[in-house]
């Protein structure tokens, strides 16, 4: 009977933890848009304006499968680190076809940004920060040819370090 009415109180009392961890979260995601306040309405007008250039179509989406890439080694470091990263390009039906045509460029631009990252830091960064770094080396090359980009974003459909 002891045991019962002790892993009860143990049960209850993780409960009230486990909800006091997310209250405790959740006030702190309050607490950082309000702090953030310009720079989360700056954001929503950017994405409406996003919304409204694509003219109620939905997107198309690509795939840039298996983008292998060794990571840079850290001073000492004998073993070899790689990344592999499956990308997802949206982009319009009208420029569906243009993109289709330049994935091996888009993988290649992948290989050549994320292969100058070591492996420290690659470990720490999240898929929105790849994704960020991807779509600026995107833009940049886009830009230096004097090109339209063909699609909108670039994201990371998966992402596999080692």
């Amino acid at each position: 009977m002891k045991m019962i009415v002790a892993f009860a109180l143990v049960a209850v009392v993780g409960a009230a933890a486990a909800g006091g961890a997310v209250w405790y979260m959740s006030k702190g995601d309050a607490a950082a848009e309000e702090h953030d306040g310009k720079d989360a309405k700056d954001k929503s007008k950017k994405v409406v304006k996003k919304e409204e250039k694509k003219d109620g179509v939905p997107p198309k989406y690509l795939t840039v499968d298996k983008v292998i890439i060794m990571l840079k080694r850290q001073p000492g470091d004998t073993a070899s680190h790689y990344m592999s990263a499956d990308l997802v390009i949206s982009t319009s039906p009208k420029t569906e076809k243009e993109a289709k045509e330049q994935l091996p460029m888009l993988r290649s631009v992948a290989v050549r940004t994320l292969s100058n990252l070591p492996i420290a830091t690659a470990q720490l960064m999240t898929i929105d920060q790849f994704s960020a770094e991807l779509n600026k080396a995107f833009d940049e090359t886009y830009e230096h040819e004097g090109r339209e980009k063909p699609f909108s974003e670039v994201m990371i459909g998966k992402l596999i370090i080692e």
